[in-house]
């Protein structure tokens, strides 16, 4: 029997305060009528972009025997999507779960936090690079953004890359098991003022790009919202680059809806603003082929 409504296995951190993890991806989803569960890696008291001295508490020791009890409850997961790992024993766990939860109907969708602007973010060390690796292997889809791109192929970031490297790019990060490969923030010209999120679908073998407008503000938590709406919207039937495009509009709006405000950045966007436009259909498409 098919259930009420589709359930998702959250893998991420819990901040209590800023828009990040958690506390963006179970409202958006909630909100496009998935149902999610979460299966939180750590508690921080806030997100860790711009504030200091905030208490982390780590859960790893904890992830076993939370999802030991999910098992005995035989919980079906129409989907799992993981976020920030903060550690490679926490990359063998979550790589463990989705062995144990597999099912052929089911979604599994990674977004491999590593870093941005050509820098590992602060926990991240090589190591956690080369597991990270091995992870894609259980993905449907991956989200990375292009500097985590650059280091799960072990390429050097740079700004000037032509077109035929960026397709190569997606077609070696599929190679590595993805179906679809996404990658976010990709430089439209040197400037960094003009963005595009690419993405390929070997099921048919076509590329893809969404332009991004260019607002001078940077939200932590953003590329949360980005990869939280494209799996609510395939979950929904949506084909990929219409979930492409709902992603880009919907955190477009979120940034501009933020900007308008005095909003510490650090504090990330003012999503329930904007959460409401998520239940609206799209009147209009900005995706190309690429």
């Amino acid at each position: 029997m098919n259930p009420a409504i589709q359930r998702l296995a959250a893998i991420h951190d819990l901040s209590g305060f800023g828009s990040s993890s958690l506390t963006v991806v179970t409202p958006i989803l909630s909100t496009m009528g998935i149902q999610v569960c979460p299966l939180p890696t750590a508690v921080l008291s806030t997100q860790t972009s711009g504030f200091q001295n905030y208490k982390f508490i780590d859960l790893t020791d904890h992830l076993e025997e939370y999802i030991a009890h999910w098992k005995t409850l035989n919980i079906r997961f129409d989907s799992i999507y993981s976020g920030f790992l903060g550690s490679i024993r926490q990359i063998d766990i979550v790589t463990n779960f989705i062995n144990e939860f597999s099912h052929n109907e089911q979604l599994v969708v990674i977004d491999p936090v590593l870093g941005d602007d050509g820098d590992t973010y602060g926990p991240i060390e090589q190591e956690m690079v080369v597991h990270m690796r091995r992870l894609l292997k259980s993905a449907d889809i991956i989200t990375p953004n292009f500097t985590e791109a650059a280091f799960l192929l072990n390429e050097k970031y740079k700004l000037d890359i032509e077109k035929e490297e960026l397709k190569s790019w997606l077609l070696r990060l599929s190679d590595k098991g993805p179906k679809i490969v996404i990658i976010t923030s990709v430089p439209d010209d040197k400037s960094k003022e003009s963005t595009s999120v690419i993405a390929y679908d070997r099921e048919d073998q076509r590329f893809w790009k969404v332009k991004c407008a260019y607002i001078p503000a940077c939200y932590p938590g953003t590329g949360d919202a980005f990869t939280s709406v494209v799996v609510g919207s395939i979950l929904q039937g949506d084909s990929l680059p219409i979930a492409l495009d709902r992603a880009v509009q919907f955190v477009s709006t979120a940034i501009r809806a933020t900007y308008g405000y005095k909003q510490p950045e650090r504090e990330g966007i003012l999503l329930e603003r904007v959460l409401g436009n998520l239940q609206y259909p799209i009147l209009s498409f900005s995706y190309e082929i690429f």
